[in-house]
């Protein structure tokens, strides 16, 4: 990836809208279908991050990383793995259930996959398709 850019965002529900934002404002003059499909991704992904791993944890993080290739766009989240139900959530991380958000990745997505980290967690990734490409 030649130009990447990166946040780290506590794990609190709330910080999933300023995942959203950060990743809107990266993309700004990208055209309207990429911002719109890449805030979806992000969102999602986020969610998933604060709602199911250790990020959503007291004291959790996820890491949101934007990386511009010629003819795509990659989003990744970074969480802090686990699968164990957390005996301490973020106050604000309530335990509602989805379960579409991958299929919506995938719909927006060119291609999308999930990396184990050896440091522990996951990292989630998805590339879209760049205006043109």
């Amino acid at each position: 990836m030649p130009k990447e850019w990166s946040r780290i965002f506590p794990g609190q529900a709330w910080q999933v809208a300023e995942a959203r934002h950060f990743v809107a404002a990266l993309l700004e003059g990208e055209g309207s279908s990429l911002v719109d499909d890449a805030v979806l991704v992000v969102g999602e992904l986020a969610a998933n991050a604060v709602r199911h791993t250790r990020s959503g944890w007291y004291r959790g993080w996820f890491l949101v990383v934007v990386g511009f290739a010629d003819d795509f766009v990659r989003i990744q989240v970074v969480d802090q793995g686990g699968d164990d139900e957390p005996m301490v959530r973020s106050v604000n991380a309530p335990m509602e259930q989805g379960g579409r958000g991958l299929m919506l990745v995938s719909a927006c997505a060119k291609d999308w996959g999930v990396k184990d980290r050896p440091a522990g967690g996951r990292c989630i990734w998805a590339d879209l398709a760049r205006a043109g490409a």
